[in-house]
Order: C-alpha cells, then sequence, then structure tokens
C-alpha cells in the first residue's frame, strides 16, 4: 500500500519543527537516520524521502548532509506555493528546482506540495494549476497539488501564531480544489487534465469523515498517486491501528506516499507536536511499526519442485 516514505513535514518550518528546541537539526537528522534505517529494514523497495522542506534553502539541504541524514534516504522533496506564502515569483519553480539539484546531484528531486489556494479569487487557482502544469511537470520525477479538499473553517490550521498572522493564516483554509460544503472550484476541472501526471497531497485527520468521497473523487479523476500522512501522535488515540487500517485499506488502489510525523505531547521534550522527541528510536519504531503493517517485504518466491 506504500511506495514512499516521507519522513517528517517541512522541517525547517518552524510550524511543523521546533527550531528553539533543535537550533541546528541535528536531533532531526538523528531521527532521519533512525527512521530511514528502519524503514529500509523492513522493506528495501520502500523509497525514503526527506521531509518535505519549506522554504526551499540549499543552505538546509547542505546542513542535513553534514548531520549524515542524507545517506538515510533516497529522495529530496520541496514545497512551494509562490501565489500565497513564498517571496518568489511562480515562474522561478525551474530554477528553485536547480537550486536543489545542485547541492544533490545523486538524488532526485521531488515537489511534494506545490499550491495556490482561491483566497483572493478563484480565477487565480486556475492560473496556478495551469502554470504549475506547465513549469514542473516534466521538470520533475513527482508533482503532488495541494489540496483535494478545502481545510474546514472548524478544525483550524496547523500554525503556530493562527489569527495573528493575519491573511496568511486565512489562505490555509482556501487550498482545496473542492470548497468545504462539498462543490467543486473551477481549478478542479483544470487539474482534470494534468491527474494522470500530477499526484494529489491531502491530509486526513483522525476519523476524517471525507475519506470515502475522496477516494470517489480521485477516481473520477483520474489520480494515480497520492501523498498523505499517518500521525504519530494519532497511535496513542483509542482506536488508533483500526483508523490507520481504514485509511491505508481505502487509499489501497492508489501510489502513496505517507508521511510519518507530528510528535505525541507525552513523548516530546516540549509538549508539542512540533518538538523533537525526547527519544528519536521511538519515532523510528513507529514508522517501522507501520512499515511492517503495511508495506511488509514481498516474501521471495519459492523453487518450482523438480518435476
Amino acid at each position: 500500500m506504500i511506495e514512499a516514505a516521507m519522513i517528517w513535514n517541512e522541517p525547517n518550518n518552524k510550524s511543523h519543527w521546533d527550531p528553539e528546541l533543535d537550533p541546528d537539526w541535528s536531533i532531526y537528522a538523528d531521527h532521519v537516520i533512525r527512521a530511514g534505517s528502519a524503514i529500509h529494514a523492513i522493506n528495501p523497495a520502500v523509497t525514503r524521502v526527506l521531509g518535505g522542506m519549506s522554504p526551499i534553502d540549499p543552505g538546509w539541504v547542505n546542513r542535513m548532509r553534514t548531520h549524515g541524514a542524507l545517506d538515510a534516504v533516497d529522495v529530496v522533496a520541496v514545497h512551494g506555493f509562490p501565489l500565497d506564502w513564498n517571496l518568489w515569483s511562480i515562474h522561478d519553480w525551474p530554477a528553485k528546482i536547480a537550486e536543489i539539484e545542485a547541492v544533490v546531484p545523486d538524488k532526485p528531486v521531488w515537489v511534494t506540495e506545490v499550491g495556490v489556494g482561491s483566497f483572493g479569487a478563484e480565477e487565480v487557482q486556475v492560473f496556478g494549476v495551469e502554470k504549475t502544469a506547465e513549469l514542473l511537470l516534466g521538470r520533475v520525477p513527482r508533482v503532488y497539488w495541494y489540496s483535494l479538499y478545502d481545510l474546514p473553517r472548524a478544525w483550524g490550521a496547523t500554525t503556530r501564531h493562527r489569527e495573528a498572522e493575519g491573511s496568511s493564516y486565512y489562505r490555509h483554509f482556501y487550498m482545496g480544489l473542492i470548497r468545504e460544503d462539498g462543490t467543486p472550484k473551477p481549478a478542479l476541472d483544470v487539474y482534470a487534465r494534468h491527474a494522470e501526471e500530477m499526484g494529489l497531497m491531502q491530509w486526513f485527520h483522525f476519523e476524517d469523515p471525507r475519506l470515502d468521497e475522496a477516494v470517489q473523487w480521485m477516481r473520477r479523476l483520474g489520480t494515480r498517486k497520492l501523498r498523505t500522512g499517518l500521525s504519530w501522535a494519532d497511535r496513542f488515540r483509542p482506536g488508533a491501528l483500526d483508523w490507520y487500517d481504514r485509511v491505508m485499506e481505502a487509499l489501497a488502489e492508489f501510489d502513496v506516499t505517507v508521511t510519518f510525523c507530528f510528535t505525541p505531547e507525552h513523548l516530546g521534550v516540549a509538549p508539542h507536536h512540533s518538538s523533537c522527541a525526547r527519544e528519536p528510536q521511538m519515532f523510528a519504531d513507529f514508522c517501522a511499526e507501520m512499515i511492517e503493517r503495511y508495506a511488509p517485504a514481498a516474501a521471495p518466491a519459492l523453487p518450482l519442485a523438480a518435476a
């Protein structure tokens, strides 16, 4: 069910990894090395992806190489939102990819989140899908559009300062191709023309009621590749394995890149999902458990009996 595993989400973004606890990312690198080794030990065929960086920063990648983390992954990933949050033009995508390729010539670069919201106007999102497809499809091996659904306003976005961020915060709720009420935006038809080549990135919250409907939409659209997440923090909820099983069973027909992230409060150096773990091996053990459960290595074929 899992073809690739991403080790954390946006680890160089303070909303997802606390730099005050790990200012040089050496602890994050330790998480990567341990998790990458654990995943490979269970199933060497699973592609290991360094947590998609945001912002796109070749200096941070070089730091990861210095710490030894790049030896534990097969792919380096980037995230970009040039019409919403980044301080560069959407036309700069090829140059941004080239910046990372220059420091990791030995590994492919995937774009595991790219998106344009409809916060200002839905026509802007239409342009965003078209231009993203033009600039990235064929340029990198994998592109995942963020996202299928708008984030429901009642759920809140995973950021540090929430409403105090102004419009930057509210843009989180308009990144989907489908509105919160379930109706499609104009950009959905544009995405459908590229769905065979452009995957989707969609988070499913614990017991997310949109899961089955999302599968139906992806079938209709012709989407083949999906990136999603399995939250380490959710592992300690009652019924966690039942929920994981339901998610992975529902997504079994797609090529899934799963993201392992979010620290359980009681296991963090600080009681927050963005904290590094007190014991990084516990995160690696979670990754190994999920790969063993959903992507175990195939048993070797038995030799044919002699006639």
